[in-house]
């Protein structure tokens, strides 16, 4: 075939999409005749090469019907702009990005190759950039397995043929800087399979924005935020602060709270409205459900479509960068749902972007019981993707911890799967171990980047939250769902036969101190017919109240940081329902009031108190006093400082007072009952008296006793009074 033939289909290609390299064909290029351009502009009726200043320096010849335009390049000129007249005859000049070299260096090209660019955010995405002097947008993105991919939108007429991107073969990255192109432009990518096969057009895996349906274009999104919480910032550390007292309130925005109208706050209403509410409760932290883009509202944010953006439901990026600004002023961390471990099957998505996010085999590939997708943790650049995102929300968004869903969904390959539906590991088990080692690097980058993290899984998996180096997956807490459930079970028998479960309340310390455990009160206790916290409470409406104070003050005089969803605060009497406002009118009556006020003076006790927190994860910290008084139902157990201070807590779950209820103590003297669920503060009978004495002789192997008055279903936290004037 002559060179002329060659590039008569070269020119075809080019024209029909199929051309995979058009840098070799399109802009500025030296030919045996001198230099040429090119330029494809399927729209024109005329193009012209101008020089900076507008001047013409050449008309341009159209050399193939569908468009392809040529001309020589001046002696002496080096740059030139296109002006475009369409049919209509309307004029403009336009940057040719085909003349502008790469915007990635070698050594961004090569770190990327490698797998080492913790910041791959940076680099990957739509960015805007000056390049020569002009300002435009560098659109990248990782597609080893596609034949083309261009960049399409407002700008293009969204014709794929237009802004086909350059790719960097020994990395798979395609690249291509786009002049003129700036904040708020829609795009998508085009991409044809290693076939040739058009794919579903697609979103920007890296999209710091997102449009609104029905649309589902990726935004271009440059930010200029002026974080203002430096002081917070300094004061995060490396090392995780166990000791410290984490107080979350777990929130899905959405149902929150809505305007009037039914219509969604935005950040910056919750950065007002939701903070200042949860510093008034004293929680320690918000945690949100996901707030990545996610296409379904009804999956709460667990099926994301960006990993690299906030959800515009509420407002655009730096509206969130306020919300979380907003948190850190007020003293409130801000922990954010995170999920690696499926994403939807959405055609706009990773799904098939060109065979490279998830296993070809849906064996390995696919959760049959969502109807999404897993990613391929062995493959270094999905694993890049990953970190990748969860750095970006701790360097970006300033996130102070990431609540991974899902982890046992990770661990194991025949996770809710049947015999002949999985594949083993190399070895033949079932543990996912290319999961494991990426749930493992993805802890070690979180500390190192002074953040937390939290594992929601399910199972006995050893060693969730202790330090990969000691061969744990490296989590910094891990919610404990076998409390949850056995409390929660406990909690729903009527009194009169719970002496005959007593141990599902005891059973979790035998446990307890094997990882860094949250006690979890979420989400997924109040949906799916399971009914509120309250609605599981046995008895009539006063004993319903009062079994929930007894059972939140127990809580948090248990070992273990707390957790608690949106509305359980409240006592909400119906199941959460994510497409509607919590049940805010329910303050209107005491009861719920009662539940409230409890709430916010068990924050405030459990912050200012030492044995309530310092040492929440060793058996130093927590000591049966009697656990086995069955018959009676009744609990009770010492709390411990490192300095040697202690409270007291006594748990009565029945509906009978016990007056001179007899109980051990360390130490002599007056003990002041700091927090009594039965007060009538919290709407409480009011049964008790404000401190008691401890004297001989002792009881339960303990020197001293007290003798108490158990109010009924209530729960009692003591402290020592401190003794006046000596030691």
């Amino acid at each position: 075939m002559t060179a002329k033939a060659d590039r008569n289909s070269e020119f075809e290609a080019l024209v029909a999409g199929r051309h995979n390299n058009p840098f070799g064909v399109l802009g500025p290029h030296t030919e045996a005749a001198g230099r040429v351009v090119r330029t494809l502009q399927p729209h024109a009726a005329k193009v012209e090469l101008v020089d900076a200043a507008g001047a013409p320096m050449a008309a341009m010849k159209k050399i193939h019907a569908a468009g392809l335009f040529e001309a020589p390049l001046p002696p002496r000129k080096r740059h030139y702009a296109l002006r475009i007249t369409d049919g209509s005859g309307l004029s403009y000049v336009i940057e040719d990005p085909y003349r502008f070299p790469s915007a990635l260096g070698e050594m961004d090209l090569y770190y990327l190759g490698e797998g080492s660019d913790r910041y791959i955010y940076k680099k990957l995405g739509a960015h805007l950039r000056q390049l020569q002097g002009v300002a435009g947008t560098r659109f990248a993105v990782w597609a080893p397995n596609a034949s083309r991919v261009s960049v399409i939108g407002d700008f293009n007429g969204w014709d794929g043929r237009q802004h086909v991107m350059r790719l960097h073969p020994g990395n798979g990255i395609w690249e291509i800087f786009i002049p003129a192109v700036g904040n708020g432009t829609l795009y998508k990518y085009e991409v044809q399979d290693k076939n040739g096969n058009l794919l579903p057009l697609k979103g920007d895996p890296y999209a710091s924005y997102h449009e609104p349906p029905p649309g589902n274009a990726s935004i271009v999104f440059d930010s200029d935020y002026d974080w203002q919480d430096s002081e917070w910032m300094q004061r995060l550390t490396v090392e995780p602060n166990l000791d410290k007292p984490i107080s979350i309130y777990e929130v899905h925005l959405g149902s929150w709270r809505r305007k009037d109208d039914g219509s969604y706050l935005s950040y910056r209403n919750f950065a007002d409205e939701l903070v200042d509410y949860v510093a008034d409760m004293g929680f320690t932290h918000i945690e949100l459900m996901p707030v990545s883009e996610h296409p379904f509202d009804g999956s709460w944010g667990y099926q994301p479509i960006g990993l690299f953006a906030p959800t515009q439901r509420f407002g655009a990026p730096d509206d969130f960068r306020y919300f979380v600004d907003r948190c850190h002023a007020s003293n409130i961390g801000v922990i954010m749902d995170w999920v690696p471990a499926h994403f939807p099957n959405d055609d706009h998505g990773l799904r098939q972007f060109d065979g490279s996010y998830e296993h070809e085999d849906p064996r390995k590939g696919a959760h049959a019981d969502w109807g999404t997708l897993i990613f391929n943790y062995g493959r270094r650049e999905v694993m890049n993707y990953l970190l990748g995102s969860a750095l970006y929300w701790i360097s970006e968004y300033h996130i102070d911890g990431l609540r991974v869903d899902a982890v046992a969904s990770m661990l194991y390959l025949d996770y809710s799967r049947e015999q002949g539906e999985w594949l083993p590991n190399e070895y033949g088990g079932n543990e996912n171990l290319e999961a494991v080692a990426f749930l493992r690097r993805l802890n070690t980058e979180i500390h190192s980047h002074c953040a937390t993290s939290f594992a929601e899984e399910s199972t006995a998996w050893p060693g969730v939250s202790k330090p990969v180096h000691a061969g744990g997956l490296g989590f910094t807490y891990k919610w404990n769902m076998g409390w949850m459930n056995d409390t929660l079970s406990y909690m729903s028998e009527d009194p009169v036969h719970r002496k005959h479960h007593h141990d599902k309340m005891t059973f979790g310390l035998v446990y307890a101190f094997n990882e860094n455990f949250v006690l979890p009160l979420s989400h997924d206790e109040v949906v799916h017919g399971k009914r509120s916290i309250l609605g599981r409470m046995p008895g009539d409406d006063w004993q319903q109240f009062a079994n929930l104070r007894a059972y939140y003050t127990t809580m948090f005089a248990h070992p273990g940081k707390k957790l608690l969803f949106m509305g359980n605060e409240i006592a909400q009497r119906h199941e959460w329902n994510h497409d509607r406002s919590l049940d805010w009118h329910l303050l209107q009556y005491a009861p719920h009031q009662g539940v409230q006020k409890l709430v916010r003076d068990l924050n405030r006790l459990y912050r200012d108190t030492p044995a309530l927190h310092e040492v929440d994860f060793s058996g130093d910290g927590f000591e049966w006093i009697q656990w086995d008084d069955r018959d009676s139902s009744v609990l009770s157990w010492l709390r411990r400082d490192r300095s040697g201070g202690i409270v007291v807590c006594v748990v009565n779950l029945t509906p009978i007072v016990r007056n001179d209820y007899q109980i051990g103590v360390p130490f002599a003297g007056k003990y002041r009952v700091v927090l009594n669920s039965d007060d009538e503060k919290y709407g409480g009978s009011g049964v008790g008296a404000a401190s008691y004495e401890a004297t001989s002789p002792g009881h339960h192997g303990r020197p001293y006793s007290l003798r108490l008055c158990l109010p009924p279903l209530a729960a009692l936290i003591m402290e020592p009074a401190p003794v006046v004037g000596g030691a």
